[in-house]
């Protein structure tokens, strides 16, 4: 790998990496053991993939990442774990992404199409889905799941075991110790609900009804002084017929173990 004119002389490549033939590795990276780099990846300078991670075809990562380090938490006694990172995703400087723990399936998890902006941190055994925003300084605590097309704001902080369900989003600087329902919005310190993230379905050109739809949901949920029980028996007979997206939300309410931001 040496020869290959797209890897910098300056590079540091364990011999156990497996890296496709046309990944970009600028000066200063080093690759650690059992890493395994897909095709169109690039490397800017200075990266450190710290072993036992695998990411896919069309990466870019920013310089002074830190990808696949062993964890932060004080249970980790050297086991084997993992990080698994999708396609097409952008990671910029300063990032941090640690490996899972044996305490639950030893594997953190990102998947495709994702922008983390500077700083962001994301813990080990974190699940994150596919087109997501995390913006500058965020906070990803562990054995957090999120959903796909969650926009986080920055300096915003996620308590550990947070569900941060699809299609929501997050205010800057706020923090989250409670699961976000898929569509709300929330922010604030510790953070509330405060509507849906009606824009973001706009701009994905979701029809009046559908948002209407989604709009009463809310509105049982949240406004109508129902237990989440009611709610769910609510929407199921009055929305959901009309509107299956709101299945996701149903979803939500369902497997929150933490209970939602109210």
């Amino acid at each position: 790998m040496s020869n290959n004119d797209l890897i910098h002389s300056t590079a540091i490549i364990d011999s156990s990496a497996v890296i496709a033939p046309d990944v970009q590795i600028g000066p200063y990276c080093i690759i650690g053991p059992n890493v395994t780099i897909g095709a169109g990846t690039k490397l800017h300078s200075h990266v450190v993939i710290g072993g036992f991670t695998r990411i896919g075809q069309h990466n870019e990562i920013f310089q002074f990442a830190s990808v696949g380090e062993v964890c932060q938490d004080l249970k980790y006694r050297g086991e084997e774990t993992w990080l698994e990172i999708g396609d097409h995703n952008r990671i910029r400087e300063h990032c941090s992404l640690h490996r899972g723990t044996v305490q639950d399936n030893s594997l953190t998890k990102i998947g495709s199409h994702n922008l983390l902006m500077v700083n962001t941190h994301i813990a080990h055994d974190c699940i994150v889905g596919d087109h997501n925003i995390f913006a500058n300084n965020v906070g990803v605590a562990g054995h957090v799941h999120v959903g796909s097309h969650v926009v986080v704001g920055g300096n915003s902080g996620i308590h550990q075991f947070c569900k941060i369900d699809s299609y929501s989003m997050i205010g800057g600087a706020s923090l989250i110790v409670k699961d976000v329902p898929a569509y709300v919005m929330a922010s604030g310190n510790p953070a509330h609900a405060f509507g849906l993230n009606i824009e973001g379905m706009r701009r994905k050109g979701w029809s009046k009804d559908v948002i209407q739809g989604l709009r009463e949901a809310f509105k049982l949920i949240y406004k109508a002084n129902l237990t989440t029980e009611q709610a769910v028996a609510q929407i199921r007979t009055e929305i959901l017929p009309q509107v299956p997206e709101a299945q996701l939300l149903v979803d939500s309410l369902e497997n929150s173990a933490r209970g939602i931001v109210r």
